[in-house]
């Protein structure tokens, strides 16, 4: 491993906690990147398009080119990461329409995105992972269900089925895994064709959910005080909850 300090925090290579985050070109993942690398974490960022900040001046960033939809590529992509202390699976698309108008091929898309990939993604990392490591899932408030948007909904319900068994599995090793369950985030998915079927509606709080509070609440599980929470869903929501 390189032994040079890095600029920004002081640490080498080898002393910096390392996390793979993907969808880190936009909206969740970027501030996910954004808040680890201000942190201290080197990271690996995952995407299919370049983030749009180069961050050349920072080392501890590199960026791997992966398409999520093409199963083969992030596995290898994986493979090639090395030793990883947690790992945050933030790539993400909603596609809605209601019962009568679903199409099977926008389902296959957002399973394969968001449960595929998350399975792909684990599962070859899984060895790679350090003892004690973190794995959270950016899921959705929307898993329990909402009118319109039923296949979204599966695939973010499908996220809890997969991080409570891998945190049975990993819970021998110390690794912890959890979903980050987020509202209407305002990110560009938010402002999605595909979505406009189901407008986005003001949580109670009178705003939507910033993605840096996100970024915050994963990097509170991903911190040394997130070290006894595993196989958890946390809603952030701004209030949306509590209306059902």
């Amino acid at each position: 491993m390189d032994a040079t300090p890095d600029r920004h925090t002081g640490q080498t290579a080898d002393e910096q906690r390392h996390a793979v985050v993907t969808g880190a070109s936009s909206g969740i993942g970027r501030a996910v990147a954004t808040r680890l690398l201000r942190e201290g974490w080197r990271i690996t960022g995952m995407s299919r398009t370049h983030p749009p900040e180069q961050r050349q001046d920072t080392p501890a960033y590199s960026w791997v080119q992966a398409d999520l939809t093409d199963l083969d590529q992030l596995a290898d992509a994986s493979a090639a990461v090395g030793a990883v202390d947690a790992i945050v699976h933030a790539a993400g698309l909603q596609r809605s329409a209601p019962l009568g108008h679903l199409s099977a091929q926008d389902g296959a898309l957002m399973w394969r995105v968001h449960v595929d990939a998350a399975t792909v993604l684990v599962n070859a990392l899984a060895g790679a992972l350090r003892p004690g490591g973190r794995v959270v899932l950016i899921g959705s408030r929307t898993m329990t269900g909402a009118a319109g948007k039923s296949q979204y909904a599966a695939t973010k319900a499908a996220l809890v089925g997969l991080s409570r068994s891998w945190a049975m599995e990993l819970a021998p090793r110390g690794i912890t895994v959890n979903v980050v369950a987020p509202g209407p985030t305002d990110t560009p998915m938010l402002r999605d064709p595909g979505r406009a079927t189901t407008p986005p509606r003001v949580p109670p709080l009178g705003r939507f959910i910033r993605p840096e509070e996100v970024a915050g609440l994963t990097a509170f599980l991903l911190g040394p005080e997130g070290g006894s929470v595993t196989g958890q869903h946390l809603v952030m929501c701004g209030g949306a909850s509590l209306s059902g």
